[in-house]
């Protein structure tokens, strides 16, 4: 994010570069990226002559270095962007000549999204040294709450742990959708708003009550009554709770749990940093590791393995997902 900050601020004081090689798994950032070369760079009335926007689907490399040679007409640049760049991952390579001798009034973006260079060749050297390579790598799902808040703080928005925690596990890490979320609520929620549950369960659908966040809650606390009524309701909403997904939640879980107990020190900061959670979320732990001792835990583990692969349809027999759902939380609370 830093990273992405310092490259538009340079932009913005005219330190532009001729070539923008955007590339990685996480395709937010090249959007990002992208979008504001191509709003930015040039005023609107020079945009006409000389914008132009490709589709690697559509052009090869050669289409792409003669469209990046002309000169710009009655402007100081030109941009051609290449979106979905990926699809010439083939030909990449016969970038190299221009990325060692790039038109200089050309700014030439190329949004190479879900791949990336191998480091160790020419053109990622020669496009290191005449113009800007940005890797987008994906966030790791406990870095993606804290992304949340980072997103929002600007925009003179807060967000409660919880609320972020049920946005992560209801979106996964996609950055891109988590953005589209966010933006909604911005719309419908006035500035210095702290977005609470509540929010995200009126605006989003996310049941703030009865969802994987609150299973591996009651799970923890041994809560047998609450548990059921969490299982009950993902089985009457199997769509929106895939049985895969609560499996894996829970599966991280108990894996951390595991790790929680090999600890030396437990206090509440060492824990969430040794588990890389959020402060707030260190007392579930704290609750789980009493009714949960290390050998229990490790059973615990081996049965989700066993529910991983029967989620999934293998040796389950076809059993519908409220009875595995239900077998599942029967074996983890004995």
């Amino acid at each position: 994010m830093d990273e992405v900050k310092q490259l538009v601020t340079d932009i913005k004081k005219g330190n532009i570069k001729p070539i923008y090689f955007l590339m990685g798994e996480e395709s937010y950032y090249i959007d990002r990226i992208s979008s504001y070369i191509e709003d930015n760079v040039l005023a609107e009335d020079e945009k006409g002559f000389n914008q132009m926007v490709l589709y690697g689907r559509d052009v090869t490399i050669e289409d792409i270095v003669g469209n990046a040679k002309r000169f710009p007409m009655m402007a100081e640049r030109q941009v051609v962007i290449v979106k979905e760049a990926q699809d010439l991952s083939r030909t990449i390579e016969k970038l190299l000549k221009y990325a060692e001798n790039p038109q200089p009034t050309t700014v030439l973006v190329v949004n190479y999204k879900y791949k990336k260079l191998d480091k160790r060749k020419a053109l990622f050297k020669a496009l290191k040294k005449t113009g800007v390579v940005y890797e987008s790598k994906k966030l790791y799902e406990n870095q993606v709450a804290d992304w949340i808040r980072r997103v929002l703080s600007p925009k003179g928005y807060a967000i409660t742990p919880k609320a972020a925690q049920m946005l992560v596990e209801f979106l996964g890490t996609n950055l891109s959708k988590i953005d589209n979320e966010l933006e909604k609520l911005q719309i419908i929620l006035p500035k210095g708003t702290q977005i609470t549950p509540d929010h995200i369960e009126e605006n989003i659908g996310i049941s703030k009550d009865f969802n994987n966040f609150e299973l591996r809650k009651a799970i923890g606390e041994r809560n047998v009554v609450k548990v059921h009524q969490i299982i009950n309701y993902f089985a009457d909403n199997p769509k929106d709770n895939p049985m895969v997904v609560t499996v894996s939640l829970l599966f991280n879980f108990f894996s951390q749990l595991l790790h929680f107990h090999g600890l030396n020190d437990k206090s509440p900061r060492s824990v969430a940093s040794a588990l890389k959670v959020n402060p707030f979320f260190v007392n579930e732990y704290l609750v789980a590791a009493k009714n949960y001792p290390m050998k229990k835990v490790s059973a615990v583990i081996a049965i989700l393995r066993d529910f991983d692969v029967k989620s999934k349809g293998v040796g389950a027999n076809a059993l519908p997902q409220r009875d595995l759902l239900k077998e599942l939380v029967v074996r983890i609370l004995n």
